[in-house]
């Protein structure tokens, strides 16, 4: 390591000048002005959240505004008056004079920080930051406004060391951090802005829209994340060195990763299952959520969502019972005495089948004689329906609710089983009168 820069020198000036009391007095009228504009920016900033809420859109924008400017704008107004009177006493103000330009680039920063996140409509991650990288764009303004950041960023520079023809340093390392974190987010935010765009085509298939939608977030994270390492003067021939470990990586222990990876985006384009789809694997039933890079959601009846590998749909018989036509046909079947006529039960039947309203009209419900059973005639309605996320069970219930109430008002019965005993000869001692 290596460093060209005086700190004992720097340390004696700035004692030095923490000597005068003038900088003191100076110091003492920032901290009440601030304490001072953030006790009007609390309790105005109070008054201002309750009318947002009442207030149109372009309202709401503007008060919202005006609460990211309240602070610096007060803590301003109040360093400027400070600064009059120091002025009038001819007494030094030069640290008042500094503060001036960092208020308000502190003003402008928030503001326009603020119209970014409106504007843009960013992650939850970047609205959490927003205060976070204000702060950080901030400080690097006011170190420029101060003449500061020259010497600061020789002094990070100094503390280095060489890591073949790279020059690593600890500013190289800031700036690191600072470029990958820009690209990332910037990269977030159009692969956000262009999967918006996507979802919005309803002239494209949805499985189609998700699989384009996210295909588009790696693409461009990627090239963002290599475009933040280019731009610090990263060798990227040096990553041929982390691909071959990547895929040693995935060759012994990464390979069900991997293949839920690629399956997931197998499953978006060839469009064999989507959202809303209603599928069966396994003992799982239910409707598709959400098709993520690893697995896919499937939530059943009971609210119950079930995470299921994008592996296993490839790879295992899977029931789409939406694929090619969301109707599904349901069974009821039913069995009257044989004292009843058959006919005028299927007719009850069919009645009562029209009554659903989940039940189509086309196709229309239809009635069979099956068999002659041993305790009765045995029959089936067969209806249709066309949303069977909603259940099917419920269906078959309301129906069979139908059909009782229309047995029971035209006195058509359903036998219990039956079964004929036949004696066809008794032992002598078991014999009456013997």
């Amino acid at each position: 390591m290596s460093s060209n820069i005086d700190f004992a020198k720097l340390w004696h000036n700035a004692w030095t000048t923490l000597q005068d009391p003038g900088i003191w007095e100076q110091f003492a009228i920032l901290v009440a002005t601030a304490v001072v504009a953030w006790l009007i920016h609390h309790y105005l900033g109070a008054q201002i959240a309750a009318a947002r809420r009442e207030k149109s859109n372009l309202k709401r924008l503007t008060l919202g505004g005006g609460m990211r400017l309240l602070f610096p704008f007060t803590m301003l107004l109040l360093v400027l008056v400070a600064r009059a009177g120091l002025e009038r006493l001819d007494q030094p103000n030069e640290i008042l004079d500094a503060a001036v330009p960092l208020l308000l680039s502190l003003a402008a920063v928030r503001f326009a920080i603020y119209i970014l996140r409106k504007a843009f409509t960013p992650s939850r991650a970047l609205r959490a930051s927003e205060t976070a990288i204000g702060t950080f764009i901030w400080l690097l303004l006011a170190l420029h406004l101060l003449g500061w950041l020259p010497g600061i960023s020789k002094a990070l520079d100094s503390v280095a060391f060489n890591v073949g023809s790279t020059h690593v340093s600890l500013l190289w390392a800031i700036k690191l951090i600072v470029s990958v974190g820009f690209f990332l987010l910037l990269s977030l935010w159009l692969s956000a802005l262009m999967e918006r765009r996507l979802m919005a085509a309803r002239n494209l298939a949805a499985g189609l829209r998700i699989g384009l939608a996210k295909t588009a977030r790696v693409v461009i994270v990627s090239v963002g994340f290599l475009v933040a390492l280019d731009a610090i003067g990263f060798d990227l021939t040096a990553l041929t060195v982390f691909g071959g470990a990547l895929g040693v990586g995935i060759g012994f222990g990464l390979q069900r990763i991997t293949s839920n990876f690629v399956s997931g985006f197998i499953l978006l384009f060839d469009r064999s299952i989507g959202p809303g789809d209603v599928i069966s694997i396994g003992n799982s039933f239910g409707w598709v959520q959400e098709l993520r890079a690893r697995y896919v959601v499937v939530r059943d009846r009971d609210g119950v969502d079930t995470l299921i590998p994008n592996e296993n749909l490839i790879t295992s018989q899977v029931i789409n019972w939406s694929y090619g036509d969301r109707n599904v046909r349901v069974k009821i079947p039913v069995q009257i005495s044989y004292g009843d006529d058959p006919e005028i039960a299927m007719a009850l039947m069919l009645e009562a089948a029209r009554t659903s309203k989940r039940v189509l009209v086309d196709p229309t419900p239809v009635c069979r004689l099956l068999e002659f059973g041993d305790s009765g005639i045995h029959l089936e309605l067969r209806v249709w329906i066309n949303d069977p996320e909603q259940g099917v069970n419920n269906v078959r219930s309301e129906v069979n609710l139908g059909v009782w109430r229309a047995f029971k008002e035209n006195h058509i019965t359903i036998p219990f089983p039956q079964r004929d005993v036949h004696i066809r000869d008794l032992p002598a001692e078991s014999r009456p009168g013997l």
